[in-house]
């Protein structure tokens, strides 16, 4: 069993709401990955970040990954960070994997400074553009499909993401 799509990329990419648009053109069903581990630890994720630190959070995505890239055959939406994970990088080799790409301003937009993005917490705007400059080079070498997001409606990404998808 193997995903139809694994969709990365920051935070404000649109991975959960493209996602699941995508799910319904293909007829399949949509997972994300930050939902299993919030629902293995009981608790939302900015929570494990306060309560348990951010490297039990990684632990624990790195499990819920692992365990949906064999268990799930619809469309799987990764959380900002789970490609820091080496582990998690060799396991995406052979997926289809596609990087919502998206600009500052619009993912500023898109998340919205005063959200519980537990990343985000002090100067959120400065915070955002360090994680996306970092993790860019990682998204894009991992993935097979790179699609712009930026000044479009998620229906409109997720009808590109399908065509490109279909065989």
């Amino acid at each position: 069993m193997s995903p139809r799509a694994v969709l990365i990329g920051p935070p404000g990419a649109g991975k959960s709401t493209v996602g699941r648009l995508l799910a319904g053109r293909l007829g399949t069903a949509f997972r994300d990955t930050d939902a299993d581990v919030e629902a293995v630890a009981g608790k939302p994720v900015s929570d494990i970040f306060v309560e348990d630190g951010e490297e039990r959070f990684r632990e624990l995505e790195a499990e819920a990954v692992r365990r949906a890239l064999t268990e799930h055959d619809g469309v799987l939406a990764l959380g900002g960070g789970a490609v820091l994970s080496e582990e998690t990088r060799e396991l995406l080799a052979g997926h289809p994997v596609v990087y919502l790409e998206v600009g500052l301003s619009q993912a500023v937009q898109r998340v919205g400074l005063a959200s519980a993005r537990p990343l985000l917490v002090l100067n959120p705007r400065s915070r955002l553009k360090k994680l996306m400059d970092e993790r860019r080079p990682v998204y894009e070498g991992l993935a097979t499909v790179v699609v712009a997001t930026d000044d479009r409606e998620p229906g409109e990404v997720a009808d590109e993401i399908a065509k490109g998808l279909r065989p």
